[in-house]
Parts: structure tokens; C-alpha cells; sequence
């Protein structure tokens, strides 16, 4: 491995957040009864015409622009042709030499510091089916509903290296798509999937040698894994005295394995035209700035704001910047309470576990940023302790309640009156004459356990720090 370079291209796929498909009216929502949402387009059935929606190239424009990309004002649809049982017309309506974006660059964060992917182009072209091998015994069923769903194809320059390079450049990818808003990328549900091609070279070598491409892979670990098995086999056929055949390799999760699908693909090999049934798209100045305009700040640009202006560790800004709703939901919390600090352990602490155990995200996540900053007042005040705060805050969420009403209602208000004090650390002090004696011989860490029996007997109301004072002037008496 050490003599040899991989070289990894990415070819993303990702559906855009539109309710319809891109060349007719029909909706695809994953997960309906097969071939509930066709029509005569979408089918394919002669004498049906495409027309096409202008939402997905708002969306696509606002892609193209969230990576960096210069936006075409004059972009062409062509088709691709291949016969696949999936594909109901026989070819793809794709866009090929003239597409909507090209350029641009993804940075992120890996192993070795901060690296760069270039993007080649950004284009836009319609689903095809979805074969399904698991609902007719013996046989393959085809599914239409996604035929016609509108993607964006990302295809990146081959500027990647290693598997673990490809896994953090996704993630990064992935966020930026979400916090652009253009889709939900749910790879689960087959809305952003990607294809990794790879070859090996020589290290120190300039030419790129013939690759193969895996498909069919549902999740990042999972492309990280195949590249892995992929690049040794390849390094042990090439140092075997053998060549490497370009084709396409599909990815079986469950056995941890690759099986050759079929010989990769040239462009002539897919006969591409120019779709003679829809005109170029054409972009005026003013819609590419209005998508411009309705581009949010992108997660590593608000992490660096985040650094700059409350004061964050790295770690601390990438983690609260992972959603766009999560970052939100932080930054509100942080102007709230005037503590950017103190708002990132609480959300990355005691409000990610509740969103964790209770399946929520930010966005409908039943503690509201003003309920937790209320929260945080009450135990900067002095009134209710941190093991307290705790408890109100799954009280509001289980209960629907504001903080004052929870501490009210149980009683949980922290106990700082100097006589009731004073005569809880007596009564503990007293009862334990023995840990007194090996306290005042020098083992002063058996403050910590006087500490735990006065909170126990005051049943976590009593003030830690006024009973930590009270404790050390009456061991040391």
C-alpha cells in the first residue's frame, strides 16, 4: 500500500425537495404502494411530452451555488440512452455537454487537516425506476414511483485519496445540501445516494489508470469499506502481474462484499442527442441572484462565526453546527442567556441525550430555546442547583411546563438559609465522628463525602457551594 496512490472520483446523486417530479405533475413520496404515482410522461407512453418544473431549477441553481459553482444562464437537456427494465422510455433525460453548473469546491475536515474536492459540474436530470427483487418470489418486480423524481447529479474532480478522505468529504457534502435546504438527503430513503469510482497509481505518478466504479451503496461507512476492499484488490491484481478491467462493482452490505455488475461505460456508449422535447434552460441575472440571496450561511462558515463570536473551541462549533436547525436552536439559546458557553453544554449535554432518547430533532424538540434559557437563569440565580436543573428539564418536557412551575410545584428551590444549613452540616457532622478525626489528620478529600450526606439529608435542595464553606469552617474548628 505504501508504493501506491488511490485515486477517487464521487458522483452524487440527490433528489431535490420539489413535491413533484421534474418533467410532470405527479408527487413521489417514498415508502407508497408501487406504481401509485405514474402517468403518461413519467411511463413514457407515446405522445406524452415532458414540461418542466421550474422549482427543481430554482433548487438546482441554489446547489450549483451553495458549492461554488458558476451558474450557466444557458444550460441544454439531452438524452442518455440505456435499457434498463427501470427505465420506462429507454433512455434518461439528462443534461451532458452543456450543463447548469460547473466548478466550485467542497472543503472539509479530515485526518490530515483542512482539504479541498473540486466539483467538475453540477446537473440536473430525472430518476429512473427502482427494480425490486424481494416482492414476487422467483422473479423482479418493477416499481415506477420514482421514475421522473428530480436529482442533481455532483460529480467531483478526482482530488480524493483515501476512504476515509471520501467518508468526511460526504458528510460535509451532506450538510451543506441540508443546510442549503435543496433536500432531505435521507440515504436511507434513496434521496442522496453516491457512486465512488477508483483506480491506483504509482505515488508520484501524474496519470490516472483505468478505474472501476461501486455502486449501490446506502450509507458512508459503507462507502468507506468498499473503497477499502476495492484499492487492495487492485494493488494485489496490479503487483500479481495483471490489469485492472473498467467496470462497474455493486456492493453487497450484509456479506461485506463486491461483485462485478457489468463493464463500465463509455460516453459514446449511452448515445447521447439533444432531448429534442424541451427547450434549453434559460436563466435571467435576477434569478440566480434571488437564489443567491436565499442562500443560508453554510455550516463551516457559521462554525468559524461561532469560534470568532462566542468564543467556541473548534470541537465545540462543528458540533453544534452539524444541522441547521440544531445551530439555530443554539445560537438562540446563546443570545438568550448572554453565556455562549454555558448555552453549548446544556444543548450539547443534557438537551441532545432528551432529543436522543426521545427520537426528536431541533425543530420539533418540546423545550423551546426561551424555556431553556429560563432554565439557565434559575440555576445562575442561585435558586435551583445543576442535579436539580436536571430534573426540571424532564419534567417541562414530559409535562409540557415552565421551569418557575416545576421547582414550585416540587419543591426543588435550592436551600440557602444560613441557620437551616448550618444545622443540616451539624447533624452530619456529628453522626460521623470517625470521618471527622481522618479529615482533620489530613485526609481532606473526605470533604466530598460530608458534602454527598448533607445534599442526601436536604434531598438535593441545599445550596453545594454554601454547604462546601459551611463544611470546611466546621472540619476545621
Amino acid at each position: 500500500m505504501t508504493h501506491w496512490q488511490p485515486v477517487i472520483g464521487i458522483e452524487v446523486h440527490v433528489q431535490l425537495r420539489t413535491g413533484r417530479k421534474l418533467f410532470c405533475a405527479d408527487c413521489a413520496v417514498f415508502g407508497d404502494e408501487p406504481n401509485a404515482h405514474v402517468c403518461p410522461v413519467c411511463l413514457g407512453l407515446p405522445g406524452a411530452l415532458p414540461t418542466l418544473d421550474p422549482q427543481a431549477v430554482r433548487l438546482a441553481v441554489r446547489t450549483g451555488l451553495a458549492l461554488g459553482c458558476t451558474i450557466h444562464e444557458r444550460s441544454l437537456w439531452a438524452r442518455k440512452h440505456y435499457f434498463y427494465p427501470d427505465q420506462p422510455k429507454g433512455y434518461q433525460i439528462t443534461q451532458f455537454d452543456r450543463p447548469l453548473a460547473t466548478g466550485g469546491a467542497v472543503d472539509f475536515d479530515g485526518a490530515g487537516g483542512t482539504s479541498r474536492v473540486r466539483i467538475r459540474r453540477v446537473h440536473m436530470e430525472e430518476d429512473s425506476g427502482k427494480s425490486v427483487h424481494d416482492r414476487v418470489p422467483g422473479a423482479t418486480a418493477v416499481d415506477l414511483n420514482r421514475a421522473g423524481t428530480p436529482l442533481v447529479e455532483i460529480v467531483t474532480e478526482p482530488d480524493l485519496h483515501d476512504p476515509a478522505g471520501v467518508r468526511a468529504f460526504l458528510q460535509t457534502l451532506k450538510r451543506t445540501l441540508e443546510y442549503a435546504d435543496v433536500s432531505d438527503c435521507s440515504m436511507e430513503e434513496g434521496s442522496l445516494r453516491a457512486d465512488a469510482n477508483v483506480s491506483i497509481r504509482q505515488i508520484g505518478e501524474a496519470g490516472l489508470n483505468s478505474k472501476t466504479e461501486i455502486k449501490n451503496v446506502n450509507s458512508f461507512a459503507g462507502i468507506e469499506r468498499a473503497l477499502r476492499l476495492e484499492i487492495a484488490r487492485q494493488i494485489e491484481v496490479v503487483e500479481g502481474g495483471g490489469t485492472i478491467r473498467p467496470e462497474t462493482l455493486l456492493w453487497d452490505d450484509h456479506r461485506g462484499t463486491l461483485r462485478a455488475m457489468r463493464s463500465k461505460e463509455e460516453r459514446h456508449d449511452y448515445r447521447y442527442f439533444t432531448e429534442p422535447d424541451l427547450p434549453p434552460v434559460q436563466l435571467g441575472p435576477e434569478t440566480i441572484h434571488a437564489e443567491r440571496i436565499a442562500l443560508p450561511e453554510l455550516p463551516r462558515a457559521r462554525a468559524a462565526r461561532f469560534g470568532r463570536e462566542f468564543g467556541l473551541s473548534a470541537y465545540d462549533a462543528e458540533v453544534l453546527t452539524q444541522t441547521r436547525a440544531g445551530a439555530e436552536y443554539f445560537e438562540e439559546v446563546a443570545r438568550g442567556c448572554g453565556d455562549a458557553k454555558e448555552a453549548a453544554n446544556w444543548v450539547m449535554g443534557p438537551i441532545q441525550s432528551l432529543m436522543r432518547e426521545h427520537g426528536a430533532d431541533p425543530v420539533g424538540f418540546g423545550i423551546r430555546p426561551p424555556q431553556l434559557v429560563e432554565l439557565i437563569a434559575l440555576v445562575r440565580e442561585g435558586r435551583i442547583s445543576d442535579s436539580a436543573a436536571r430534573t426540571v428539564l424532564r419534567v417541562m418536557l414530559e409535562e409540557s411546563k415552565a421551569a418557575v412551575d416545576v421547582v414550585e410545584e416540587r419543591g426543588l428551590e435550592q436551600v440557602r438559609d444560613p441557620d437551616v444549613l448550618r444545622s443540616w452540616v451539624d447533624e452530619v457532622v456529628d453522626a460521623h465522628p470517625q470521618q471527622v478525626d481522618r479529615y482533620r489528620g489530613g485526609e481532606t478529600k473526605l470533604l466530598g463525602f460530608f458534602v454527598g450526606r448533607v445534599m442526601g439529608r436536604s434531598e438535593g435542595r441545599a445550596d453545594p457551594r454554601l454547604v462546601n464553606q459551611l463544611l470546611r469552617s466546621r472540619l476545621s474548628a
